[in-house]
């Protein structure tokens, strides 16, 4: 399951938003209904996980943590009390509550950005530029694509 694409939306009143037809394709391909969604870990955008991809992110954080790790499981509290659980509803919208809203700056316009497994969602201002020069995102690819090789 793979997302792809770059889409604007619209927050309504309520906070209510369609999640792109795109992604709502590949959800349905894949046999996923529910959602998680919470804040990034390094950016202002909030994160779609489907179920799936959800659960193997936590599977790999809790390999991580030992359950007697007083530090570990404070890093895994916070990292689950910052998630909510979504579900679309049948004209394919989702709310995206206030708290989650003033996370990541959004007001009314927002942009849905398909990365890999997840989907991210930005405040449409925040990607008005690019997320990095040409020469910079040339130049770090290059450095990501030739490290270890």
């Amino acid at each position: 399951m793979r997302f792809l694409g770059n889409i604007e939306a619209k927050v309504d009143a309520k906070g209510r938003v369609f999640l792109p037809a795109a992604f709502r394709k590949v959800l349905q391909t894949a046999g996923e209904e529910t959602l998680v969604m919470r804040k990034d870990v390094h950016q202002r955008c909030l994160v779609l996980y489907p179920e799936s991809a959800w659960n193997r992110k936590m599977d790999a954080l809790l390999a991580k943590v030992n359950e007697w790790d007083d530090v570990g499981q404070q890093v895994v509290r916070q990292y689950v009390s910052e998630a909510e659980v979504l579900t679309l509803d049948g004209n394919g919208r989702f709310l995206i509550q206030k708290r989650y809203l003033q996370m990541a700056d959004i007001e009314q316009s927002v942009r849905f950005i398909g990365m890999n497994d997840v989907i991210e969602i930005w405040a449409q201002e925040k990607t008005a530029e690019p997320f990095l020069s040409q020469e910079d995102f040339a130049a770090k690819l290059k450095a990501i694509m030739t490290a270890n090789t």
